[in-house]
């Protein structure tokens, strides 16, 4: 219920028919034009925050998640956050030598996370972490509504190609991915297997909704479209100006060279 927002009735009915499964109760529910994909769907199951670490034209992200949002402002948590950052540019971005690394203290961070979760009194977890090189590209950074310097809830990194233009519009590409959500660079960095289920929900909600058979294919493909221009980073609008794609204000910064996307990661914590 808290993930769909739909009534309990609804719900018992999808999970009944689904044998308990939620990932295919919820495609069960979207497909009967139940559950739309709202706010309450993408709903963060965990709170904490997200750390990005620079130096020298490299930069390190991790998403330390705790249960609530009141231990994600506790400044023994924050402190140990901190910490955890630079041993994670330190470890490029890799979670089984950040949790096997020592600390100020000497003692592992596995360790040390055990300790501070007896302190608190909550899970706390190292979730995720990611590391950009200086190799191949200049890197840039963008944290969103920051509650500290490098520190928040929403975390954008993109590397671009080594070209003139690049410092001209690198922050604020890193600043469209925060707010946009891409999934993908373009459409060949979307997975075959995201392509065919959005399909089959389209289908599915255009054949609830009373379309005829003929019809649904056209339609379809029509919506399917628009799924992977509003996801695929060089296909959205530009938050700064929405008359203009991405690709269009990349083309628009390339002096000699061309300039491109090379990879790009968005943390939200949750």
């Amino acid at each position: 219920r808290e993930m769909t927002g739909v009534g309990f009735k609804d719900c018992k009915l999808a999970i009944d028919e689904n044998n308990g499964n939620i990932e295919k109760s919820i495609e069960f529910l979207r497909k009967k034009g139940i559950a739309k994909a709202s706010k309450k769907m993408s709903r963060t199951a965990s709170e904490g925050l997200a750390l990005v670490n620079e130096k020298n034209g490299e930069i390190s992200i991790i998403e330390v998640n705790s249960e609530t949002d009141f231990v994600a402002k506790n400044k023994d948590f924050i402190s140990f956050c901190k910490e955890i950052s630079d041993i994670c540019f330190n470890s490029r971005g890799n979670l089984e030598k950040i949790n096997e690394a020592k600390m100020k203290n000497k003692i592992s961070v596995k360790d040390n996370l055990i300790d501070l979760i007896a302190k608190i009194g909550e899970k706390i977890t190292l979730r995720r972490a990611s590391f950009f090189a200086k190799k191949e590209g200049i890197n840039f950074s963008y944290v969103h509504s920051s509650i500290e310097k490098n520190i928040g809830k929403i975390i954008a990194i993109v590397k671009l190609s080594d070209t003139e233009g690049s410092n001209k519009i690198g922050s604020k590409l890193a600043m469209h991915i925060a707010a946009s959500n891409p999934l993908a660079i373009d459409k060949t960095g979307l997975k075959k297997d995201v392509i065919d289920k959005e399909l089959e929900i389209i289908k599915a909600e255009l054949l609830n909704s009373g379309k005829k058979p003929e019809m649904i294919e056209k339609i379809s493909q029509g919506k399917l479209n628009k799924f992977i221009s509003d996801n695929t980073l060089l296909n959205q609008e530009w938050i700064i100006d929405p008359k203009k794609k991405v690709k269009d204000i990349l083309k628009e910064h390339q002096k000699n060279s061309k300039l491109s996307v090379k990879k790009f990661v968005r943390y939200k914590v949750g």
